[in-house]
């Protein structure tokens, strides 16, 4: 079979091998919407992360019978339509949620123990002109005896969940689907959660309910001590408003790695805060551990293997 993957960039440095050894197999870094069809004619196979693949793509791919989708939303397929053309989706649940929780706590340390500007205060050579041993200019904090809660108490959220009380934090969550109730943590309301919470971290599914979830209004909840995390997807948080409320004192420290445009635009408010320390920025790499990423490749050639009954 041919198989083609039209935007291999995030698996970069990742053996391809269990993937590439089921077939005449090719690789594309990226693929711009106009070069999809050309690159993918002849495939039965292929394999995507953001590349977009709906009615006009699919009606020019006679081949296609399996689509692979790297990651496990499935968002940029017209699902339906495939299916209506006999086209299989797979996608990859789940493989990467030890990188997503472990980077979670890793924000949420960078921003409790200003992590960031103390690496900048050293490298910048201010630590060395100071003549003292010690540097306390910023607050840091321990995550032990705080609150922490949870927006979106899935696979992710159980885990982060885990590790946080772990650290000696008390953990609440709310529900955004209403279907995650015993979770083993006691549950609140949003409203609740947010004005009791020191520590807010969000690992929920972009939906209906949860587009522009945390508003600037719900900010003004929260603790002027308190900080946030969106570990979820980016139009969960109105990031205008959440730039508004750093700037204004509201919350204490905010983290993101997921954003509503990806890239974000250079004229995103969040890159121009009055002060840049408020704000751990990362490029949407959660999920992406080398042991995450390499289990992703053996989940897709898994349903490859088992779409097409290889043993």
């Amino acid at each position: 079979m041919k198989i083609v993957y039209l935007d291999t960039y995030p698996l970069e440095g990742i053996d391809l091998t269990p993937v590439s050894r089921l077939g005449d197999f090719t690789g594309y870094p990226d693929t711009a919407p106009d070069q999809v069809v050309a690159r993918a004619v002849d495939a039965e196979v292929v394999l995507v992360n953001k590349v977009r693949l709906f009615k006009p793509e699919l009606d020019r791919l006679p081949k296609l019978k399996l689509i692979c989708v790297t990651a496990t939303g499935t968002n940029n397929i017209d699902t339906d339509y495939a299916a209506s053309k006999g086209i299989a989706v797979k996608n990859v649940p789940a493989y990467s949620t030890e990188s997503v929780a472990e980077g979670t706590l890793a924000m949420v340390l960078a921003l409790l123990r200003n992590i960031v500007w103390y690496d900048r205060y050293v490298k910048d050579g201010d630590y060395s002109r100071s003549g003292r041993a010690f540097n306390t200019d910023r607050s840091v904090r321990e995550i032990r005896g705080r609150n922490w809660g949870i927006i979106g108490m899935g696979a992710i959220g159980k885990r982060v969940a885990e590790l946080a009380a772990a650290f000696g934090a008390a953990v609440s969550y709310h529900s955004t689907s209403g279907h995650n109730l015993s979770a083993g943590y006691p549950h609140k309301t949003l409203e609740a959660l947010l004005a009791d919470s020191d520590i807010v971290t969000i690992h929920a599914p972009l939906n209906p309910q949860t587009e522009n979830l945390i508003t600037y209004d719900r900010l003004r909840l929260m603790k002027p001590t308190a900080i946030l995390a969106n570990m979820g997807r980016g139009k969960i948080v109105d990031e205008s408003d959440l730039a508004r409320a750093l700037n204004e004192d509201i919350i204490a420290g905010a983290g993101l790695d997921v954003y509503a445009q990806e890239p974000p635009s250079a004229d995103n408010p969040l890159l121009a805060l009055r002060d840049e320390n408020k704000v751990v920025l990362t490029p949407h790499g959660g999920w992406a551990s080398e042991e995450a990423r390499k289990t992703l490749v053996a989940k897709v050639a898994e349903n490859i293997e088992t779409f097409y009954n290889i043993d």
